[in-house]
């Protein structure tokens, strides 16, 4: 300041500054120009950006695609699905638990969709996931024959509701041969080595199945075919052997002889080589060998893509089999609907919640879509009642349920959730929350979905629950003929008959149920069979009684004079002289999360606790009298609290209280 320059360095000043002007006003302008293109850009990406459900009788996909490559998606499924039963030999399948397929256009949407591996998106070009509602099968269409990835998941799911219980290697096997089946536009190929498959899943297998046959020792045919489930996972030897003893099956047409195996080792208990002997007719090591030379009379032929040769020439290999379609692509008749991109969202959020390392971004995309009126909608909260229900939190889901019933009331999923909620708020009638909403909700379902067999089976537990062990029973039947291997469903019906009075009908289902692999299963079947006697004689289990008596004892003594109560009060009295005082049943350990507990008939309380995925109800005559670690008094107002507790087992999800550890 005060200070003049020479006129020639003010020149200089005042262009130099010109100069910089310019420059920032031409970066600014680009600046401008970028965003705007940028926005634009997003802008035309948001407008381009559509989705399509496109459906058939059984599959309904969602796809960001065209309507041509969805219609291609639902075509080749139901091929695949007829494939399937053309093998089982099986006109008719039943699909007893709902798909939804998502079908998405490009690498970079599915990879933000898709489960992680080491912390990074799986390669594998399809995944599946199973869920308590339904299954969702995600695909990534920018890979050829996507379909192709979860070919194995899918023969399992059909083998569960179309076939009887058979041993774990023919489950297997046969889904591992079936994972080999490639579709082209004119024919089905099917038998070769199903890790060589383009697109198959990481599913534990580090070498091709011929490599493993080539390079290990084989284990005896007899020792296979006894391998337990609980020994089958990430064997792959065991995995190669019974593929390759399937596909030996199924191309020699010795199914019928394996049927045969089956019913002398499940039904009649023989034991494997004398099984062999009779079914196949001939000694076990005879047939082993005969296997082993089958694998390398074949094995160069399916270590390799089969090369393009004539149908006959591929026919006389007898190794990769040619076949016919059941029917063309063309011939599959579909409809197709446009679904809002707010309710598209909600839809892959809702599957992203079933992938754990996706499922905090889920729940935070859904709320946003709920927070804005603009976007809301029944999928999203719906979801979110999905979610809340997993982490055991019925209250809340049950206020999102609500949300969603106002948008749609007749949304078959919404009402699904509804019902399962109710589901998993107790085992009890008195502990159910909304019992008599959860049959209307799934009669709702179930017209919608009438294979359902996951429907029928809660619909027979509301039914059990309520108080009407007959309509109980014709529910839990249908669920059991939907799903013949759930040993869960048929343990329910078991004890539905129980309530029923039809005592030799669930002694036939016990009597199945205490040989089963499932140690939980087969324990409660067994004490089940135990206390039959008792409860024919009497109407209730031993320590069903005994509470009972204990509480008309408790009461007469604290009642004095008051004796005028009715028969139906003191019939408990008899039977509780036979009953042991000293209970005999081994005490379990188990952690899990208490979800909450009921003290509306003192001194008794009833603990719900939610462990690996299911829920027991535990109860405590006199809570006041449990011994408790953690905490200085028992409380009825525990709620989402990680406990471990000691109870004795009463039945397949309740049990009594011995001692509880508050986390």
């Amino acid at each position: 300041r005060g200070h003049k320059f020479p006129d020639d360095v003010c020149d200089n000043g005042r262009a130099h500054a010109i100069s910089v002007t310019k420059m920032y006003s031409l970066l600014g302008y680009r600046v401008c120009v970028f965003a705007l293109t940028l926005t634009l850009s997003l802008l035309a990406h948001a407008a381009d950006q559509h989705w399509i459900r496109v459906s058939s009788d059984r599959f309904a996909v969602l796809t960001d695609a065209n309507e041509k490559t969805g219609h291609e998606v639902v075509a080749r499924l139901e091929q695949i699905r007829a494939i399937f039963g053309q093998l089982l030999m099986r006109n008719k399948l039943i699909m007893g638990q709902p798909m939804d397929v998502i079908a998405l256009g490009s690498d970079a949407e599915y990879s933000q969709m898709s489960p992680l591996v080491n912390a990074k998106a799986t390669n594998s070009s399809a995944f599946w996931l199973p869920g308590e509602d339904r299954i969702f099968i995600v695909l990534n269409l920018s890979q050829p024959n996507s379909w192709q990835a979860i070919e194995q998941q899918f023969a399992h799911y059909l083998l569960n509701y179309n076939y009887p219980p058979t041993p774990v290697w023919f489950d297997d096997g046969l889904a591992e041969y079936f994972a080999s089946l490639n579709l082209t536009d004119t024919k089905a190929e099917i038998g070769g080595d199903p890790t060589l498959s383009e697109g198959v899943p990481e599913n534990g297998t580090t070498k091709p199945f011929t490599q493993v046959l080539k390079s290990t020792e084989w284990m005896s045919l007899p020792d296979m075919l006894s391998v337990k489930k609980t020994s089958a996972q990430d064997n792959e030897l065991f995995r190669a052997e019974a593929w390759i003893f399937v596909h030996y099956l199924v191309n020699k047409d010795k199914l019928s002889e394996a049927g045969a195996y089956f019913n002398l080792t499940e039904n009649k208990k023989v034991a494997p080589e004398q099984a062999i002997q009779q079914a196949f007719g001939v000694p076990a090591p005879q047939l082993d060998q005969e296997v082993k030379d089958y694998f390398h009379s074949i094995a160069q032929k399916i270590s390799t893509p089969p090369p393009k040769q004539s149908a006959s020439a591929a026919s006389a290999a007898r190794a990769v089999v040619e076949m016919p379609l059941p029917f063309s692509i063309d011939d599959v008749g579909t409809s197709s609907k446009q679904v809002p991109i707010p309710e598209a969202q909600a839809l892959l959020d809702e599957m992203k919640l079933r992938v754990p390392e996706r499922r905090q971004q889920a729940v935070a995309d859904l709320q946003k879509l709920i927070d804005d009126p603009k976007t809301e909608t029944v999928v999203a909260h719906r979801a979110l009642a999905w979610g809340d229900v997993q982490r055991g939190d019925t209250n809340h889901a049950f206020e999102e349920l609500n949300d969603a019933v106002k948008l749609n009331p007749s949304d078959p999923w919404t009402r699904f959730g509804l019902a399962l909620a109710s589901y998993h708020s107790g085992q009890k009638g008195a502990r159910v929350q909304g019992l008599a909403n959860m049959m209307e909700s799934l009669h709702i379902v179930i017209s919608e979905f009438p294979n359902f067999a996951q429907a029928y089976n809660m619909l027979g537990w509301a039914r059990l629950a309520g108080g009407g062990p007959n309509s109980a029973v014709e529910s839990l039947k249908l669920a059991v003929q939907l799903d013949p291997r759930n040993e869960q469903y048929q343990l329910l019906l078991a004890e539905a008959y129980f309530a029923a009075k039809k005592f030799n009908d669930a002694t036939a289902i016990l009597d199945r149920l205490k040989l089963s692999q499932d140690p939980p299963i087969a324990e409660a079947a067994s004490k089940d069979l135990s206390d039959l006697p008792f409860i024919e004689k009497y109407g209730v289990p031993p320590e069903e009684a005994a509470k009972q008596t204990a509480s008309s004892a408790s009461k007469d003594s604290s009642d004095g004079e008051n004796d005028d109560d009715s028969e139906e009060q003191q019939a408990p009295a008899k039977p509780a002289i036979s009953v042991p005082t000293i209970d005999k049943r081994a005490v379990k350990f188990l952690k899990g999360l208490l979800l909450s507990v009921d003290c509306s008939k003192p001194p008794a309380a009833v603990l719900s606790v939610s462990h690996s995925g299911k829920i027991l109800n535990l109860r405590a005559s006199d809570y006041k009298s449990v011994a408790v670690i953690g905490a200085q008094n028992f409380s009825c107002s525990w709620k989402g609290i990680a406990v471990n507790l000691n109870y004795r087992a009463s039945g397949a999800a309740t049990g009594d209280l011995v001692s509880i550890e508050v986390q």
